[in-house]
């Protein structure tokens, strides 16, 4: 599905990590951005989003929508061929995952699409979705084929309560696909990335992933962390792809967007060699038995089935389909990180 470049782009959850980097791009192309947000005159929250477009040949032009209320979106699609679904929640520590996750990613969901089947002039949605809607635990790599997760798997152990987080990430993709399927008018492309890294446009973004990189430098992780095997891509890869999955015609389906197969200590590593004299980086793993003994004492988001399923356990993912046919490519892991944790030190967060 083929879209025009001149036609006004609408991307929900504008001011959030992934999302601000993809407008910093449209922008750039002078493209003309619609930007639902929760209040429009709140400038403070606005400001990076406004310094790039003061800079860029693109405009941006702000609606005021509730991802929770139907219709509140019809306004800012007008005109639109091309929707980017953004908005989502993540957080790992949450007190009622079904209002704080599920509701706000699957009613959010079928709002932004309600608004989408209202609208004559859309013809393809992209989907910020996750790796976490293709896989629970790093355990669930034995049942998949060679050992290696696809853009195939799905995530099949999530729940309430257990991996929250994950398990609406998987429902709001399943109900996209499903509400997709049932109309022939746009089409659905689905970016999945693993966990996302690398410097935001705005320091003080509100992600789990500012969190897990600020506790290497702040001493919370100085006695060791964890070895646990995710993915990890840098954020402006990520909206590479989007942009990509967006004014690629021939675009489909999902696309596993993760640039390298990692853990949690190789993470804290790739920063020693310029911040190890000056901040605590973690230069070890924890053992198991001790990540098992404390850890849900110390985050209670990190129960002893999370721990059993995923500490020392390796992750491997097949990023080919998106660097074969969205021409993506990946930065460093450790020139992400570097960059990512200079921008923390740089916001006073560290």
């Amino acid at each position: 599905m083929e879209v025009d470049q001149t036609k006004p782009v609408l991307v929900t959850g504008a001011t959030g990590y992934v999302a601000g980097s993809l407008v910093q791009k449209l922008l750039e192309a002078g493209m003309r951005v619609h930007a639902p947000v929760r209040d429009a005159k709140n400038h403070e929250k606005l400001a990076y989003l406004n310094a790039i477009a003061d800079k860029s040949s693109g405009s941006i032009h702000y609606f005021e929508a509730d991802l929770l209320k139907e219709g509140s979106y019809d306004e800012a699609m007008q005109g639109c061929e091309l929707v980017y679904h953004t908005a989502s929640p993540f957080s790992l520590h949450v007190d009622d995952p079904q209002t704080q996750l599920v509701e706000p990613a699957l009613i959010g969901t079928s709002n932004v699409l309600g608004s989408v089947e209202r609208q004559s002039s859309v013809k393809r949605v992209v989907l910020t979705s996750s790796c976490a809607a293709i896989y629970s635990d790093n355990t669930d790599l034995e049942k998949t084929k060679n050992g290696i997760l696809t853009e195939d798997d799905w995530n099949t152990e999530s729940s309430l309560t257990h991996s929250p987080y994950f398990y609406s990430k998987t429902l709001a993709e399943k109900e996209a696909w499903k509400i997709a399927k049932a109309q022939a008018r746009w089409d659905l492309v689905v970016i999945n990335p693993s966990l996302v890294i690398g410097p935001g446009i705005n320091p003080y973004a509100t992600s789990e992933s500012f969190e897990i990189v600020k506790q290497m430098g702040d001493g919370t992780l100085k006695a060791g962390i964890p070895k646990m095997g995710l993915g990890a891509v840098d954020v402006r890869d990520v909206a590479e792809a989007h942009f990509q999955a967006g004014f690629t015609p021939e675009a489909h389906g999902r696309y596993l967007t993760s640039g390298h197969n990692t853990d949690m200590l190789e993470l804290a590593q790739t920063l020693l060699p310029k911040y190890g004299k000056d901040y605590p980086i973690p230069k070890k793993s924890l053992p198991k038995w001790l990540v098992w003994a404390v850890g849900p004492m110390m985050d209670k988001s990190v129960t002893r089935k999370i721990i059993s399923r995923n500490v020392n356990k390796s992750w491997q993912a097949d990023n080919s389909k998106v660097k074969k046919e969205l021409g993506v490519t990946f930065r460093p892991l450790s020139e992400s990180m570097n960059a990512f944790f200079e921008q923390l030190i740089d916001a006073s967060l560290i």
